[in-house]
């Protein structure tokens, strides 16, 4: 059951980044980051108030820790889009995403077996394959590769936010609902304001575009909602490493709808993927 919610964490998480980055060409990043975490925080406080989940000292702060480190990994992985580097700061920050939580949860005690371990550390480079992509600049006839010391920073924080966001959000007691996930996403569209003010762009949606990208919070509500589930019913080390698997998602859309070819190196990643999940589960 764990994998399995783990699973469709990583397919909403997968769904919610496609929808974001589509949406992305038309608006601001930090407009639709802002509106997609308002609009999911804000849903899920009126599930909240509506069920018998408490909210705690416990749900406020752990929530909150996993909202800055969602919204810092927000403002570090636009500021790497901004800087064309996603070459290096995409891959990288679904690894560190992966690496946090994982070592968080086998430090409080978790033991995968044997399998498991092989699946997970399969799964790492996977991540990195999927998430892997050139810099292309348009009317550029050669694309060209971030060199590895660029991006790397930016990659290594965002992934360590998102990381951080992982693993926080596994610690409130069960009878907290999903009082942590609210309050996550609702310090994460501060952040994303916060960030959007230094950068000085604009953060307001203003147009139906924009508003559109609320349904990017919905799935981003529904992904942490299953992964805190996942949490209840496995070990974090295990389903913060499926959930992480969230690029094979946004690749496999991408192919899907917008008709866009596989590389080698993402179609190894995939295929990857599947060696990962199916030794996990089976371990």
């Amino acid at each position: 059951m764990a994998i399995l919610l783990a699973l469709v964490s990583a397919l909403c998480y997968g769904t919610s980044d496609f929808i974001g980055g589509v949406l992305s060409t038309r608006i601001k990043p930090w407009t639709a980051a802002f509106t997609g975490q308002l609009a999911g925080g804000l849903l899920l406080v009126a599930i909240c108030l509506n069920s018998d989940a408490t909210l705690s000292a416990s749900a406020l702060g752990w929530g909150a820790l996993a909202g800055v480190g969602g919204g810092v990994g927000i403002v570090y992985l636009y500021r790497g889009l901004a800087t064309g580097r996603m070459g290096v700061v995409a891959p990288l920050s679904g690894v560190m995403a992966a690496l946090v939580p994982a070592t968080v949860g086998v430090l409080t005690g978790d033991r995968p077996s044997v399998v498991s371990w092989i699946g997970i550390i399969a799964a790492l480079p996977a991540t990195w394959l999927v998430a892997s992509a050139t810099d292309d600049v348009p009317g550029d006839p050669a694309p060209r590769r971030a060199g590895l010391g660029e991006g790397v920073l930016d990659g290594i924080l965002a992934g360590a936010g998102f990381g951080i966001g992982f693993a926080a959000i596994a610690q409130p007691p069960h009878d907290t609902g999903a009082w942590p996930i609210a309050v996550e996403l609702l310090v994460a569209a501060l952040v994303a304001v916060v960030g959007a003010t230094l950068a000085r762009e604009a953060w307001l949606p203003r147009t139906r575009t924009a508003l559109l990208a609320s349904s990017t919070g919905v799935l981003a509500a529904a992904a942490l909602g299953a992964f805190l589930a996942a949490t209840h019913h496995g070990m974090l080390a295990v389903t913060s490493v499926i959930a992480a698997l969230y690029p094979a998602a946004t690749v496999l859309l991408a192919v899907v709808v917008l008709r866009e070819r596989v590389h080698r190196a993402q179609a190894l990643g995939l295929a990857l993927c599947a060696v990962a999940v199916a030794l996990v589960a089976g371990g």
